[in-house]
């Protein structure tokens, strides 16, 4: 009885291989939609489900397979970020998007015969850090998607109404809305390079209980909020201002000694996170302007560090 390899079914079922092959791209998109990779995950399911319970006569009418999967995908996002604020607002404590580490591949494919506007203003590789992601949380699920998908993914505007439901210049009045939000809200951060001698001054800091010193590297207005999730125990979870955040800081350390602050990017951005016995425990997405922290979201909620915990088992 002979078996086949997996190189074997790649070539009897081609199709089959370039529609699996959508997944990364899929993930991508749903990832930024919705700010949470185990949602994002779900959706891509749901989405390869809807395909495969069509026929196969279906599924061979269809011209682009690449475009319908995108638009199933698009369209689920969209109900689930109708429904996201209510269920959020049962969320115990604060709500921040998942951090994902950089191992994750956020390369995305521009769909074939686009080409991009000389209105866009944001790139793939910002679209996914932590400061950008909170900022879509203030757009409405119709600005989300049109945005999403023209400015970062360069979709057509023709092709974006059939996902929402709208006319083309409805939905070109979408995004230009969340651009302007976007622009009038955030404040463009330091190059990676300069923010990772940032973290890394600032880790030493910290491990140093140095007090004066962390409220050297914090501005001002700087903020930190943590999620939780109701699952573990994090003080306050929204702190304001660089005294009580470095006390605060310091006082982790002298409660649990045993914790090893690491340095790492967070969602393409310098940022650290803290292992207790060899488990991530936190994980500490920063934003830096001007040679000083501004925010730090800290995220403690264990179902968010699944990703995290995965990677160090790899």
């Amino acid at each position: 009885m002979s078996s086949r390899s997996p190189q074997d079914e790649d070539q009897l079922d081609p199709s089959l291989n370039a529609i699996m092959n959508e997944r990364r791209r899929l993930i991508n998109l749903a990832y930024r939609l919705l700010g949470s990779l185990a949602d994002a995950e779900d959706v891509v399911q749901e989405t390869y489900v809807r395909w495969y319970a069509m026929s196969p006569a279906r599924q061979q009418a269809i011209v682009s397979p690449g475009a319908w999967l995108t638009k199933a995908a698009s369209r689920i996002c969209l109900d689930l970020l109708g429904s996201a604020r209510m269920r959020r607002e049962s969320y115990v404590g604060e709500w921040i998007p998942e951090p994902v580490p950089d191992r994750t591949e956020w390369a995305a494919v521009r769909p074939a015969g686009t080409v991009g506007d000389p209105a866009d203003r944001i790139t793939l590789d910002e679209s996914v850090n932590m400061a950008f992601l909170v900022v879509l949380e203030s757009l409405t699920p119709a600005e989300r998607v049109a945005f999403i998908l023209h400015d970062v993914f360069r979709y057509p505007f023709n092709d974006i109404a059939d996902i929402v439901g709208r006319t083309p210049g409805s939905c070109r009045q979408l995004a230009t809305s969340a651009r302007r939000r976007i622009r009038d809200t955030h404040v463009p951060s330091r190059p990676s390079r300069q923010q990772a001698d940032i973290v890394r001054n600032f880790k030493q800091a910290w491990e140093a209980k140095d007090i004066a010193a962390l409220i050297g590297f914090l501005d001002p207005s700087a903020v930190s909020v943590a999620d939780t999730g109701g699952l573990v125990e994090a003080g306050a979870r929204s702190i304001e201002g660089p005294e009580p955040i470095a006390h605060g800081l310091v006082a982790i350390l002298g409660r649990m000694p045993d914790l090893t602050i690491l340095e790492r990017m967070v969602n393409g951005r310098p940022g650290l996170v803290i292992e207790q016995k060899g488990v991530i425990v936190t994980v500490l997405a920063i934003e830096a302007t001007d040679d000083r922290i501004t925010h730090m979201w800290v995220m403690r909620n264990p179902d968010k560090l699944r990703e995290w915990r995965r990677e160090e088992q790899d």
